[in-house]
């Protein structure tokens, strides 16, 4: 539960830092990943996964594809042998890869809005644990009725009562 209104937070923090309006039905979808907001062209796959190319992989997470795994600078994930195509699959001239088999592997928590096309991605398990271990809510600024922007960290100090809500 406690990971779900995190990553609740980070989507709805994420959609109001970036200025990014609710996207349309159709072809296009959003990715956020690590606060970061980008859109994507539709993929050719029918699949309840989300198929990115290598190109918007990168683009979008700083990930790419290494003979070693799926790498960001000197972090590497290995790629089980078994399961390649998994993760991995080729279309035509374009190489595709699934993104939420991938986060299911690290462990990572997805949220998808299937109406709107969002996905969500919130942090790995082991930056989780380091937020967890230091019991202080990440600083975050939200817009409230009458528009007028407040920062968590202007009531560190006085007591605060977070409410937050999701329909799964």
């Amino acid at each position: 539960m406690k990971g779900r209104i995190m990553l609740l937070g980070a989507v709805v923090l994420a959609w109001c830092l970036a200025g990014t309006s609710t996207p349309a039905m159709g072809s296009s979808r959003t990715v956020i990943y690590e606060g970061k907001v980008t859109s994507l062209e539709a993929s050719p796959f029918q699949s309840s996964d989300l198929w990115i190319t290598t190109a918007d992989l990168s683009r979008a997470t700083g990930f790419v594809i290494k003979p070693q795994g799926v790498c960001r600078e000197e972090l590497c994930f290995p790629l089980p042998k078994n399961r390649q195509s998994e993760f991995v699959n080729k279309k035509g001239t374009e190489t595709w890869f699934n993104l939420t088999a991938f986060a299911a592997l690290i462990k990572q928590p997805v949220a998808y809005d299937s109406k709107n096309s969002v996905w969500a991605f919130g942090r790995r398990p082991d930056f989780q644990n380091n937020l967890s271990s230091t019991l202080e809510a990440p600083n975050f600024k939200l817009a409230d009725i009458d528009g007028k922007w407040h920062s968590l960290s202007d009531f560190r100090g006085k007591k605060l009562l977070l409410v937050a809500w999701a329909s799964w």
